[in-house]
């Protein structure tokens, strides 16, 4: 982390430099199901988010996301190079447009245009599902997208037998009353 921080985001400045944010048409779909797209294991992607909250909540985003809420592109020059416009969780009119850049073995850059995706010590929640998707979910076939339902480990406290213990009953003869 130490070592990140002293690190710019360097596909941020790229994406200024060459306005790829506004340039439409050097960007095109992807022509393969990106399989050269680097296959990341658990800690890769601990190392990369600096923790696990965004990896926890990634199945979810991507399961509203499976559905056609989302574009790939990769740039015509460059294919490792991706742009991904994905609708925000809480506000259906926002559309947040990210950039991953990778090799064949590691992620090397990325940058979100949410308030915290130009960081380079961890990931904002979007680069971070998209990394969980393409670079273990989807070579996985034991993983289920979607929001748990903790519900079910509960039990509904209207169905329990009420206890009653004796021992501290009003009748009890050791009570001295005043």
């Amino acid at each position: 982390m130490l070592h990140l921080s002293q690190k710019v985001n360097t596909l941020k400045q790229r994406v200024e430099d060459e306005n790829l944010g506004k340039r439409t048409a050097i960007w095109k779909e992807p022509s393969n199901n990106l399989d050269d797209f680097p296959r990341l294991t658990e800690d890769d992607l601990r190392n990369i988010t600096c923790g696990v909250y965004q990896i926890k909540m990634s199945s979810s985003y991507i399961h509203e996301h499976l559905e056609g809420n989302y574009q790939f592109f990769v740039h015509r020059e460059d294919e490792t190079l991706l742009r991904i416009k994905l609708q925000s969780r809480h506000i259906s009119s926002k559309v947040y447009i990210l950039w991953i850049e990778y090799n064949p073995i590691e992620v090397t850059a990325w940058y979100c245009k949410c308030k915290s995706g130009a960081r380079v010590v961890g990931v904002c929640a979007h680069i971070a599902a998209i990394l969980w998707y393409l670079g273990y979910a989807r070579h996985n076939p034991d993983i289920r997208y979607g929001v748990k339902n903790w519900g079910q480990h509960l039990e509904d406290a209207s169905d329990m037998p009420q206890v009653i213990d004796e021992s501290e009953s009003d009748t009890d003869g050791s009570v001295v009353e005043e």
